[in-house]
């Protein structure tokens, strides 16, 4: 049995439709849906949505991931999620054109991110927070962004999430310092 796949979910400020292989979630911040694979069956009761799993043995790792799947889906409809990225290096500016974030990062060029559906950017100075109602896409799309510039250990320059710890490293000048 799966500890997190058999706990019931809560969907209170949310509306829940369930067809045979497809979930929709609406609430105050938008709508979601996704295809349900055959193995996951959900059933409505009063305020609640309990997942079953109804397959093969070496399938069932689904049972819990789709559980945590679909209460990120409520949690996204009802509240949102957001990440926040910070930019350190001098000279480095985050701008906002139309919906495209703009980021110069010591490239020779602008680099314009461009937002899927259902995400927004907002910046402030050297700040970039992500925010959107599917859990899964703020996280890619801030992952990809990190990745334009990721963190160097020796300066401490580049795109990090905002409680990032970078370790740094000792400069070449003091390893030699020390011999």
């Amino acid at each position: 049995m799966s500890k997190i796949g058999k706990q019931p979910i809560k969907i209170e400020g949310a509306k829940v439709e369930v067809s045979n292989d497809k979930i929709i979630i609406e609430g105050s911040k938008g709508r979601l849906e996704k295809s349900l694979p055959h193995e996951i069956s959900i059933e409505k009761k009063d305020d609640n949505l309990i997942v079953f799993f109804k397959g093969a043995k070496d399938k069932k790792a689904l049972w819990g991931t789709w559980r945590s799947h679909i209460f990120n889906m409520i949690e996204g409809v009802k509240n949102g999620f957001e990440k926040t990225l910070k930019v350190e290096g001098v000279g480095w500016r985050v701008n906002i054109e139309g919906k495209n974030l703009v980021l110069n990062v010591g490239f020779s060029h602008p680099i314009k991110v461009t937002p899927p559906d259902g995400i927004n950017f907002v910046t402030e100075k050297d700040i970039i927070k992500i925010s959107g109602t599917n859990k899964e896409l703020v996280g890619n799309v801030a992952s990809k962004i990190r990745k334009i510039r990721p963190p160097e250990p020796y300066k401490g320059k580049g795109i990090r999430y905002e409680h990032e710890i970078v370790r740094r490293k000792v400069g070449k000048k003091a390893v030699t310092a020390l011999k």
